[in-house]
């Protein structure tokens, strides 16, 4: 019985290492840790098993980074995010980035 229970561990850790990675990898920086997230299309969702199974490793791996991971399902995609408050400074950087990241496409636009 135990070599069963090492099988099931071994194929919930495949899936929850590599969105941990993948996790890891969407982290900026300069962010120290914070505004994570990850989209997972439909097709990766279907090469990654069923839902439940892919939501419940999306949340383990979140935790393992200190996120309080959150999952939501929109148009057969996995959205996974960061739920943790946010520090201030890392707020307020986050914000001119994403205004600088906005005027740099109006300007693009003209």
């Amino acid at each position: 019985m135990p070599a069963k229970d090492e099988l099931v561990q071994r194929r919930y850790e495949k899936p929850v290492d590599r969105l941990e990675g993948l996790m890891r990898a969407s982290l900026k920086p300069r962010y120290e840790g914070y505004h994570g997230q990850l989209i997972l299309s439909s097709g990766d969702l279907e090469e990654m098993g069923e839902l439940k199974d892919v939501r419940r490793a999306a949340r383990e791996a979140g935790r393992r980074l200190g996120w309080h991971p959150k999952t939501h399902v929109v148009d057969a995609r996995l959205f996974v995010y960061d739920d943790r408050e946010v520090p201030k400074e890392i707020s307020e950087l986050a914000a001119g980035d994403a205004a600088d990241a906005i005027d740099a496409e109006l300007r693009g636009g003209e």
